[in-house]
């Protein structure tokens, strides 16, 4: 029997009677056991089409010997049934179950990813989920879920937005920062187009003096980085020697240990061709560097930064004392709808 957890959600019609409905149906439910229940909980509509309902909120926790897609079946049958209309995403519905963890799986395909992909920085999901689950591991974050809980509720969260060169991480961030009325941190040194070591340190010493934990405000709202200082040496590896980057790897670590560490990482990832157009649109500056300079060329060392960050940020076995607890990707092919998901995950920590 796998444990799972379930986020309920409503915000149509008569929200607690749905919910209670959608819970009866689980709990008889071949090859379901319910095994625990949270409360209620109202909140406020994150993302989504403007003008919503609130919504009530709640979580079960359920073992079952349905294999994940089976479950997930079953969770759509519960939908159905209680007439769940799917026309517009984020979208006003009737009930919401999402499959939030089942067991320890770490899985990603086209209909199912576990653990849920947003659910590291949603308050009104963790809320619920710690009351019936606290010591509950989530397997991406290697933690209990109490303790993401207390991630996002520390006094002044910091949150870096990242990505690879031509992701759109700066724009993103502004955009983010704005919309939340958080305070933002864009990066204070950019990151050099040179082989030499000494721009590394000097980029690597700016962007740490913002971020010391000694000298860290606890009275603010929430501050939001277009930068990550610990992933500074992904991209100095395309550029230092074998030699030279070991020696600016353990300057970052030291220039680190000092600095608070994010507790939100939103990742913006891109496809090549979407990396290769906005290089190409910028023209000037960092681009035209890169397009000038020795191999390896600007998309693929981009490319290679990247995969530096997911293996880093998303693999679990990759992990660090220093890796984020909460990381949410963000596919970066529309900055857009990119944008909107970034501020959909800050306001739901918020």
């Amino acid at each position: 029997m796998a444990r799972c957890l379930v986020g309920c959600g409503s915000n149509l019609g008569s929200r607690r009677e749905q919910l209670d409905r959608a819970i009866e149906l689980l709990r008889f439910m071949p090859g379901v056991s319910l095994e625990a229940v949270s409360r209620y909980r109202e909140t406020r509509p994150v993302g989504g089409p403007a003008g919503q309902p609130a919504y009530l909120n709640g979580a079960c926790l359920v073992e079952t010997d349905l294999g994940p897609h089976q479950f997930l079946d079953a969770l759509s049958a519960v939908e159905n049934t209680l007439q769940r209309e799917r026309s517009e995403r984020w979208g006003a519905r009737t009930i919401d179950l999402d499959l939030l963890l089942y067991d320890d799986l770490v899985m990603d395909t086209a209909r199912l990813t576990l653990p849920h992909p947003r659910m590291t920085t949603r308050r009104f999901v963790l809320e619920p989920c710690v009351e019936i689950a606290a010591g509950l591991v989530h397997p991406g974050a290697g933690c209990a879920l109490r303790d993401l809980l207390a991630n996002i509720s520390v006094p002044h969260p910091l949150v870096a937005i990242v990505g690879a060169p031509g992701t759109g991480a700066h724009e993103v961030a502004e955009a983010v920062a704005e919309a939340t009325l958080a305070r933002p941190l864009p990066a204070p040194a950019a990151e050099p187009d040179d082989r030499l070591i000494a721009s590394w340190q000097a980029t690597a010493r700016a962007q740490a003096q913002p971020l010391v934990a000694a000298r860290w405000d606890e009275e603010g709202h929430a501050t939001v980085a277009d930068y990550w200082l610990d992933g500074l040496p992904f991209t100095a590896a395309r550029w230092l020697d074998a030699a030279s980057l070991a020696t600016f790897v353990a300057e970052v670590r030291a220039l680190a240990a000092d600095t608070v560490v994010p507790n939100v990482v939103i990742l913006l990832v891109a496809e090549a061709d979407v990396i290769e157009s906005r290089l190409a649109a910028r023209g000037t500056g960092a681009a035209a560097a890169v397009a000038c300079a020795p191999p390896p060329a600007a998309v693929p060392a981009a490319l290679a930064v990247q995969e530096r960050l997911v293996r880093c940020l998303r693999r679990p076995e990759e992990r660090s004392a220093r890796t984020p607890l909460a990381v949410v990707t963000v596919d970066a092919h529309d900055l857009g709808r990119a944008t909107a998901e970034a501020v959909a995950a800050v306001e739901g920590m918020l």
